[in-house]
């Protein structure tokens, strides 16, 4: 019932992917979260690894333990890397996000800009879905 009350409050969320950009725009406001998608990973010694930085200047500073990772970057198809993805995506909705607490789950359109030839398979719709439900969407367009 709150969900659904919530839901008519939630913001539209219009998310263009590339290999080497990621573009979230909030169609209501005109806020946009445009950089690159960078994740940089932490490796402690013991195995653990954290999130330390999100998106390009993240990228350009890193330690000797960290790594950087881009989770739209493989060879054959625009989506390598979906916990990593996961992540960046909900970076990037709390970025836009003016309300801090009980903030409604957006609504998501998705546009990936590359690597479509033929159009996407079943399996990539799915996963970008999944992606954007992860990250906290409500609802999900392709």
């Amino acid at each position: 019932m709150l969900t659904r009350i919530l839901s008519h409050f939630a913001s539209v969320l219009y998310v263009q992917i590339w290999e080497n950009r990621l573009k979230v725009t909030d169609i209501s406001t005109g806020e946009v979260f445009d950089d690159a998608p960078y994740v940089i990973i932490k490796i402690f010694d013991k195995g653990e690894k954290i999130i330390s930085g999100i998106g390009s200047i993240a990228n350009q500073h890193l330690a000797s333990n960290e790594i950087s990772v881009n989770p739209f970057s493989h060879p054959r198809v625009l989506f390598s890397d979906f916990y990593v993805g996961e992540k960046l995506l909900q970076y990037a909705f709390t970025k836009l996000s003016n309300i801090k607490s009980l903030r409604p789950r957006p609504k998501v359109i998705i546009h990936p800009m590359e690597k479509t030839e033929g159009g996407l398979t079943m399996i990539e719709k799915r996963a970008f879905r999944e992606l954007a439900v992860g990250a906290g969407a409500i609802e999900v367009k392709l």
